[in-house]
């Protein structure tokens, strides 16, 4: 954890006892289109805010929790990732680690443990900081409890009942001591003066009173110990009834946090993101998705274009295969694949091989096969096109060079060349625009060109690994890739190829392993919209960029 991403307050009010301070950058949620937000997060003065950034701390922030009725929740999956919640408001919080977000959390619960609201075990078990009353309130407070209710009404109208006979019998046993002290008037303490019990038992009108004296102790003794046996059982029943009042309380507590919990997933969260533990139904998944894309689509349309273009022909793809690519390691590896996906491009689509139309628009056909490796979708994805106009090195060219990616690569968000191999044949890293709730992907490449023979030039890309580029190490999910795009270019026999009389076949053929989870149906409808968009944005492009232009074969 890096001190300039999370500050703990050093002023003197903690030493004087005063609630911790925090602040720093964590990733906030903030809805279905923008995702994950890093925003600047300060705990002060019992109450949790943000800001967009720290520049905008002094300007007032855009939302705030009081942390004395706060519930903090670590999430179930993610370690990097904590709630924090008061009743309907919650707040999905990111930190950059799993230490950072344990520091955020035990500084955030101390601070609840000396408010009197914690959210420990103990006091979630209570009702989340709701304090238990004694048994005579919650007596009073649960209501009846059938039948203990009656049982314990039966046993205090006994007690009225021994109460009223203790009462008379001690009355009677008092008229008896009071004769006895008559009778002998003048004891004392003196031991030489002890009440002989035998004598005294002796008179007349004292023994004519023993026998009901007898009675009376037995009966008292015996009201004695039916009071303590009936008072035994009111203590049983008190604690049944106080055992019967918790467990209410406790399914009362449950019930309640069950329909919190509903109420809550009806609300989009970063729950709904993609991975295996997503609540997000695949309708919505699909929309959200396409949403994403429609405001790519939406911002690559406002993107001015530059009016002059320009084409250096030196870069434009060799007709030959450039020597120090034939000397490097990868070259095996390039070879085969590059010369595998040429001679596969133009295969037909029928017989057994399993292609399926799923989209056709003028000149265009796009085939699929369905195909799923360990539960992820890698149908192997086909695309027919015709191209009036320019020629197959040209089409090539302006897929292979990088400087023209970001013009027709809507979905790019960011390009590196980790190695120049040579003048055809390049590595790239990319990284790709995320579409909520779908997490961002990244793929590690080799891209290479060639020529091929009758009038075929073709780029192939195919994934690869670098130790400087490891796969799944940040918030990037890996794609792996073999993607060729095959052109042909004819024109009448006899002529001369111009613009107006050439005519450029376009194979395009793609296998992505999307590297993590995601619908099966979402991914199919995706493809089904997304590709063909692609392909005739990206050849209008090409069309568009020579024109005007000397002819290049």
């Amino acid at each position: 954890m890096t001190e300039e991403n999370i500050t703990v307050s050093d002023n003197s009010d903690l030493e004087d006892g005063g609630n911790p301070e925090l602040r720093g950058y964590l990733s906030k949620w903030t809805n279905y289109i923008h995702g994950w937000q890093d925003r600047f997060i300060v705990l002060k003065d019992s109450t949790l805010s943000y800001y967009k950034s720290e520049l905008e701390s002094n300007l007032g922030c855009r939302g705030a929790l009081c942390l004395k009725k706060a519930k903090v929740k670590p999430h179930e999956f993610d370690d990097c990732r904590f709630d924090v919640s008061v009743n309907d408001c919650v707040w999905y919080l990111r930190a950059a680690s799993p230490e950072e977000k344990q520091q955020w959390i035990d500084v955030l619960e101390s601070f609840k443990v000396e408010s009197g609201y914690g959210t420990s075990s103990d006091s979630s078990s209570n009702g989340g900081g709701l304090r238990r009353h004694g048994s005579a309130t919650s007596l009073q407070s649960t209501g009846s409890h059938g039948r203990t209710a009656r049982r314990l009404a039966e046993k205090i109208a006994e007690l009225d009942t021994y109460n009223e006979l203790l009462s008379k019998q001690a009355v009677q046993l008092q008229q008896y001591f009071d004769m006895c002290v008559a009778n002998c008037p003048q004891i004392n303490d003196d031991a030489s003066e002890a009440i002989d019990a035998v004598k005294l038992a002796d008179g007349t009108e004292l023994s004519q009173q023993a026998g009901a004296v007898r009675a009376g102790s037995a009966s008292f003794r015996a009201t004695c110990g039916a009071t303590l046996a009936t008072l035994q059982h009111c203590a049983e029943l008190l604690r049944r009834r106080e055992k019967q009042a918790r467990q209410a309380e406790e399914l009362y507590m449950a019930l309640k946090n069950q329909l919190t919990e509903a109420r809550l997933a009806s609300k989009p969260g970063p729950d709904h993101e993609e991975g295996p533990h997503s609540t997000l139904p695949d309708d919505e998944f699909y929309d959200a998705v396409e949403t994403g894309f429609d405001k790519m689509e939406e911002e690559r349309c406002a993107r001015v274009v530059p009016s002059v273009h320009t084409r250096d022909q030196v870069e434009l793809p060799p007709p030959a295969i450039d020597n120090r690519l034939t000397v490097h390691p990868l070259w095996p590896e390039i070879d085969r694949i590059s010369t595998e996906q040429i001679q596969a491009a133009f295969e037909g689509v029928g017989g057994e091989i399993g292609w399926q139309l799923f989209a056709e628009e003028g000149d265009m056909r796009m085939y699929r096969r369905e195909m799923e490796v360990d539960g992820m979708v890698t149908d192997p994805l086909k695309a027919m096109h015709k191209v009036r106009g320019v020629t197959a090195r040209e089409m090539c060219h302006y897929f292979f060079n990088p400087r023209y990616r970001y013009e027709w690569e809507t979905t790019l968000e960011t390009m590196t060349i980790v190695e120049e191999i040579s003048s055809d044949a390049l590595v790239f890293h990319q990284t790709f625009k995320r579409i909520w709730p779908a997490s961002q992907r990244d793929a590690l490449f080799w891209s290479h060109v060639r020529q091929s023979t009758d009038n075929t030039y073709a780029v192939t890309n195919h994934s690869t690994t670098n130790v400087e580029y490891p796969a799944n190490t940040s918030a990037c999910i890996r794609l792996f890739v073999t993607v060729c795009l095959a052109c042909r270019s004819s024109w009448p026999a006899g002529a001369a190829p111009t613009r107006d009389n050439i005519t450029t076949s376009i194979a395009y053929c793609s296998t992505v392993n999307p590297g993590g989870w995601a619908p099966a149906g979402v991914l199919r409808a995706v493809y089904k919209r997304e590709y063909p968009k692609f392909l005739k944005r990206f050849t209008n492009y090409v069309v568009e960029q020579c024109r005007d232009k000397p002819i290049a074969i």
